[in-house]
């Protein structure tokens, strides 16, 4: 039995015993991985190829009991935890370089309630496994854009998707959580039991604790209105213009998004991306509009499932290329937003890159700002300029060019941003280069303060730090 160097939660370094590791490994239904082993470098692999880390110890939890025990093992000899759940997180949190991760992406159990319309899932499902468990009964929930997108990070950071405008955020719907705290508890959080730490998850991260199964509200979702008009890059200024009173007119029932980006054929092209989640012979006059202005190079827009339509971008969006961006609340779309939008788009270093702008609004606006953590309660587009590229050759250039474009429209954004959003890298020393600023700006000053007094009682030595972090103040 060989000792085991290890990170510690302080960033030193300690030696873990080989028997205690042996003993450990014993002790769990799932699989404890270390460098070497035949599925090692599969298990640390994450969808943004940019993060390369090794983790000391990987835990393929089986159930809530691995995590637990991973929990308490790692407590115990103060060793730094990342905690992975099914899907794709841009800063590569859920990974570590020497440090115990939590996996928790073979939890992929489902159970749907159509007669109460909810559903419950565990932490390690995929929107792709998600929502056709769901659809099977003509059901939904706001889940995100991306099939490889895990269930358990949209929600705890949020949640925007297509039916926000209609039901709300990922984290409206979230009607309990099954959570092991730093301390190796096991609770549930609900708006009947621990309402404080209920309150925290929707919207708040990971900070709180090891999240292991979460309970939806559904919703009655039949086939959608949904894909996207097209226009050439050339008359990406009128399409702008035009799409701004288009999604300020847009009901409850009509969410969109604007990419400007590159086809197939990397060609520049601007995108207005769309769903209607309510009568089709209704929204197809609501659209009418949005279709004839132009007229656009191609109409994508038709009846679909709605599981189609959470697959539509999921192209954009392929496990394995880097991505590097960053985020902003944009309220409105001015002349000089437009301008610099369409300028930076024309600089971008890879043709796979891409600026999006993804609209808040509707019933997920209304929700008061202190209901839940996620305090960004008011209309408005959530600004992503994307890098993707292939090779690391290509780091620096598509980097500058992300950072480039957000400070280009730091004049027009609001200070806050979205915490699913925020990205580290290697190349950078903190959280977007302004570490707890940004995590502020995040949750929203009033918020985070409620935050970090929540964080004190249930993490007040920052166990769970990989994430958009809370720093508690013991």
């Amino acid at each position: 039995m060989v000792d085991l160097k290890a990170t510690t939660t302080t960033g030193g370094e300690t030696v873990l015993d080989g028997a205690l590791v042996q003993k450990f490994e014993e002790a769990l239904r799932g699989e404890l991985l270390r460098l070497g082993d035949e599925a090692y470098d599969s298990a640390r692999t994450v969808w943004n190829g940019m993060i390369d880390r090794k983790p000391a110890l990987l835990v393929r939890c089986a159930g809530v009991a691995d995590v637990m025990r991973a929990v308490d093992f790692a407590r115990t000899h103060e060793i730094l935890v990342a905690v992975r759940g099914g899907g794709h997180n841009i800063a590569g949190k859920s990974m570590c370089d020497g440090g115990l991760v939590i996996d928790l992406s073979s939890m992929k159990g489902m159970r749907v309630d159509p007669g109460a319309r909810t559903a419950r899932a565990q932490a390690g499902l995929r929107l792709g496994d998600f929502d056709p468990e769901t659809q099977a009964f003509g059901l939904a929930t706001t889940m995100g854009i991306v099939t490889d997108t895990g269930v358990a990070g949209i929600a705890l950071g949020g949640g925007y998707g297509w039916l926000a405008g209609k039901y709300g955020l990922a984290c409206d719907n979230l009607l309990s959580a099954d959570v092991v705290t730093a301390d190796g508890r096991f609770v549930t959080a609900s708006a009947q039991q621990n309402e404080d730490l209920f309150w925290g998850l929707r919207g708040g991260g990971g900070n709180f604790g090891v999240a292991t199964s979460f309970e939806f509200q559904l919703h009655s979702v039949g086939s959608v209105l949904g894909g996207m008009v097209v226009h050439p890059m050339a008359k990406a200024r009128e399409v702008l213009r035009f799409y701004e009173e288009f999604a300020a007119s847009a009901p409850d029932e009509l969410t969109t998004a604007c990419a400007l980006l590159s086809d197939p054929d990397g060609n520049p092209i601007v995108a207005i991306a769309l769903c209607y989640c309510g009568s089709l012979e209704e929204g197809e006059k609501i659209l009418k509009p949005l279709r004839a202005f132009g007229p656009p190079a191609a109409d994508l827009v038709r009846p679909m499932a709605y599981v189609e339509l959470q697959a539509m971008l999921d192209d954009v969006f392929t496990p394995g290329r880097r991505y590097y961006w960053k985020t902003s609340l944009l309220r409105n779309l001015t002349e000089p937003s437009i301008e610099a939008l369409v300028e930076h788009a024309g600089r971008k270093a890879s043709p796979m890159s891409l600026m999006v702008l993804q609209q808040l609004h509707g019933a997920a606006g209304r929700v008061g700002v202190t209901e839940t953590a996620f305090a960004h309660r008011y209309d408005h587009y959530n600004c992503l300029p994307v890098a993707v590229w292939d090779n690391h050759e290509g780091s620096e250039k598509n980097i500058r060019w992300a950072r480039e474009y957000w400070e280009a429209m730091q004049p027009f954004v609001e200070d806050d941003c979205y915490a699913n959003d925020l990205g580290e890298v290697e190349l950078e020393t903190s959280l977007e280069g302004k570490g707890e600023e940004r995590v502020k700006a995040a949750y929203g000053e009033k918020t985070y303060e409620r935050l970090v007094t929540l964080k004190n009682k249930y993490d007040p030595t920052n166990f769970f730090r990989l994430n958009a972090n809370i720093e508690p103040t013991g």
